[in-house]
């Protein structure tokens, strides 16, 4: 761990721990790009925390992982010195393994089947599990439904994955898909995946449109294949030791902020995938369709995998999930 991402962060939170009538600034980080959704909801939450607290508290936004990558930041906050990230769900399952079940193969066809499901039971079991590991789950904010690139071919059929080395997060059901599909699965920070895929150590990467061209992965990437393979939320999270330092109204006014830029981020992100394929062929990448039949026939397996390890849940999120879409 950078020790200034640190040194930083403990500063923050021996502020945090002042005089209760100064204007407390906790920090937030996030490894999104200027113009993702994630960016964007996140600079709404902290101007929302400073309005419904009348200036009481300030976020402090670090994009671009300028406070701790998204790992660095769950450790950050359990240790209870750093307050907020705008984290992924491939790494908060490191800490909450079940996280990944809202991953499952093919599990959602649109983006709002995803929210009706997270947004009930689903989300308040994942909220239990979290706060048991020192995390406050203020919110399921959205990071879409996810797609192939690579430099190799375009992905029509499940043949054409095999041998190839695909970045994914550090997120077991990530993985779990891409081996059964035959893939080399290559687990990496974001971070690091714009120059890995501009010098080759990995052929491509699976990701929402919206994530691909804010971080500007189409520039070097020449096929996206719409899989559409699996659905990632985006946890905004807390440091409990931090939640707990706050007044019931700055609990209240926190959550609240989260719940109303939960919902620009959510918005924002259907708009997104809506608007970017065109720009992206018009960088000169090519986006072919597929046929998802065999796809989800060749990731059958990994429900029966992840059933064996949380066969209620899995349950639960099946059900849900079917339930909403019929």
């Amino acid at each position: 761990m950078k020790k200034t991402v640190l040194a930083t962060a403990i500063a923050g939170a021996v502020f945090f721990a002042g005089s209760a009538t100064a204007q407390q600034t906790l920090q937030l980080t996030h490894n999104a790009a200027e113009g993702n959704p994630k960016w964007e909801a996140s600079e709404l939450f902290a101007e929302l925390v400073e309005e419904k607290t009348g200036g009481e508290l300030r976020v402090d936004v670090g994009g671009n992982a300028q406070y701790g990558d998204d790992m660095e930041a769950l450790t950050l906050m359990r240790m209870g010195t750093l307050a907020f990230s705008t984290n992924s769900q491939g790494a908060t399952s490191s800490v909450v393994p079940q996280f990944s079940v809202l991953g499952l193969p093919f599990l959602f066809d649109s983006l709002p089947a995803a929210w009706e499901v997270m947004d009930g039971e689903v989300g308040e079991e994942l909220k239990r599990l979290a706060e048991e590991q020192n995390l406050v789950l203020l919110g399921l904010w959205d990071n879409g439904i996810r797609h192939v690139s690579n430099n190799v071919r375009p992905i029509e059929t499940p043949a054409n994955l095999q041998g190839l080395k695909i970045r994914t997060p550090p997120d077991e059901m990530t993985v779990d898909i891409f081996e059964a599909l035959g893939a080399n699965p290559t687990p990496m920070n974001f971070s690091e995946l714009y120059i890995a895929l501009e010098q080759g150590v990995v052929d491509g990467q699976e990701n929402p449109l919206m994530n691909t061209y804010s971080s500007r992965l189409h520039e070097v990437q020449d096929y996206i294949s719409l899989t559409g393979h699996k659905y990632e939320s985006t946890p905004l999270l807390m440091s409990k030791m931090m939640w707990d330092m706050l007044s019931a109204e700055q609990q209240q006014a926190v959550q609240e902020a989260a719940n109303e830029a939960g919902e620009f981020n959510r918005q924002a992100s259907l708009e997104a995938d809506e608007r970017l394929r065109g720009l992206i062929e018009d960088a000169g990448v090519s986006i072919n369709e597929v046929d998802k039949a065999p796809f989800v026939e060749a990731t059958s397996s990994v429900y029966d995998l992840w059933r064996e390890e949380y066969p209620e849940l899995v349950d639960m999120v099946v059900n849900a999930a079917q339930n909403g879409q019929q």
